[in-house]
């Protein structure tokens, strides 16, 4: 693997610990795809840096039980402000 795709993976690794994010915000913030955030942080990062991959897995799985939630307001908003 080269080193740029093993340092971008750390670096997304931090934001996501860091901020919370998802991996919408992630991409957005790295400019790449959600499959390469995704990618990164699941496989490539598993074998850079164990430790850092379990820490950024447990922001990622809290997330995505969280997100049907975050649609459902996000749709609510929607229809509230078009009254």
């Amino acid at each position: 693997m080269k080193d740029y795709i093993e340092q971008r993976a750390i670096e997304i690794a931090n934001y996501i610990i860091q901020y919370n994010a998802t991996v919408r915000q992630t991409a957005k913030q790295f400019g790449i795809s959600k499959s390469t955030v995704h990618k990164d942080v699941t496989d490539r990062l598993e074998h850079i840096n164990p430790s850092l991959a379990a820490q950024a897995r447990i922001v990622l799985d809290v997330n995505k039980s969280e997100r049907h939630i975050r649609g459902g307001m996000a749709t609510r908003e929607k229809y509230t402000h078009k009254r």
